[in-house]
C-alpha cells in the first residue's frame, strides 16, 4: 500500500504503544512524516527519549507499565493532557511466550493476556470514551492473523488477541455514531526482532512459509502503511474490520 504521507495526518495526535522498537518504531516515522504529533509510550523512558530525538516530529514520551492494575487508565489520561486530547490511538504493544499446551506456564499465559488483552482493551475504552466527548478520532488495534487462525505454540498469545479483535468490534458499535472508528491489523509474522527471534529459525519458518502465497512474512512498513490509511480520514467508512496483512495467509 502507497499513500502519501506529507500531510495525511497533519496536526493530529496519535499515541502509540510499544513505540521504541519494532513495529511502534516504524509507525512513529510514518506517522512523524504524516505531520502528527506523537506521544510515544512504553517502559524504557531513556531508550523512547532517543529515538523522539530521531523524528522530525512534536513528540512526547509518555513512560507506562500497562501490565499494572491502573497502567493502562493512567496513560489514557497522560498521554490526553500532552496536547489537550487524542485523536489517533494505536494500540500495539504486545507480548508472546511460545508454548505447547502441555508446556504452558501459568505466570506466562496470565501475563500475556495481562498485556495483550486487558491492557489494550483498557485503553482503547478510555481512550475512545475521551474522543467520543470530543470531535471523535480513530482507533487501531495491532492484533495478529493469529487471531483468526489457531498457531501451534501460541495459546496464550492466540487467546489474547482474539480477544482483544473482539474488543475492538465492540467499541466501533459503540462510538461509531460518536465519531469514533474502531479497527484491527492482522499481520501475519513480521520481522521486527521478535519475530526474528521466533521465526528466525528456517527449519520453523518454512512450513509457516508454506502457508503463505506470496511466499515472505510481512516487513514493519506493511503494517505501518495500513496503520497510516487506518488513522486517517481517507479510510472514514472503514470501522469495526480485522484487515490481514498476510500474503494470503488466512485464504490459504
Amino acid at each position: 500500500m502507497t499513500l502519501p504521507n506529507s500531510s495525511l495526518l497533519d496536526g493530529k495526535r496519535a499515541l502509540i504503544t510499544g513505540a521504541g522498537r519494532g513495529i511502534g518504531a516504524d509507525i512513529a516515522r510514518t506517522f512523524a512524516a504524516a505531520g502528527a504529533r506523537l506521544v510515544l509510550s512504553g517502559r524504557d523512558r531513556d531508550g523512547l527519549e532517543s529515538f523522539a530525538a530521531t523524528l522530525d516530529a512534536e513528540c512526547t514520551v509518555v513512560t507506562a507499565d500497562l501490565s499494572t492494575a491502573d497502567g493502562p487508565e493512567k496513560l489514557a489520561d497522560d498521554a490526553a493532557h500532552a496536547y489537550g486530547g487524542l485523536d489517533i490511538l494505536i494500540n500495539n504493544a504486545g507480548i508472546s511466550y511460545p508454548e505447547t499446551v502441555d508446556a504452558l506456564d501459568t505466570a506466562h499465559f496470565d501475563e500475556v493476556l495481562q498485556v495483550n488483552l486487558r491492557a489494550p482493551s483498557l485503553l482503547a475504552a478510555r481512550t475512545g470514551r475521551a474522543m467520543a466527548d470530543a470531535t471523535g478520532g480513530s482507533i487501531v488495534t495491532v492484533a495478529s492473523a493469529a487471531a483468526l487462525r489457531p498457531l501451534p505454540e501460541h495459546y496464550a498469545y492466540c487467546t489474547s488477541k482474539a480477544g482483544l479483535i473482539m474488543a475492538t468490534k465492540v467499541l466501533a458499535l459503540e462510538l461509531g455514531h460518536r465519531g469514533v472508528r474502531a479497527n484491527s491489523i492482522c499481520p501475519t509474522v513480521v520481522l521486527t526482532d521478535m519475530g526474528q527471534k521466533v521465526w528466525g529459525d528456517p527449519v520453523k519458518s518454512a512450513p509457516m512459509l508454506a502457508r503463505i502465497p506470496t511466499g515472505r512474512f510481512a516487513v514493519p512498513s506493511e503494517v505501518s502503511a495500513t496503520a497510516l490509511w487506518l488513522a486517517s480520514d481517507a479510510s472514514s467508512m472503514i470501522n469495526g474490520s480485522d484487515i490481514p496483512v498476510d500474503g494470503g495467509y488466512l485464504v490459504s
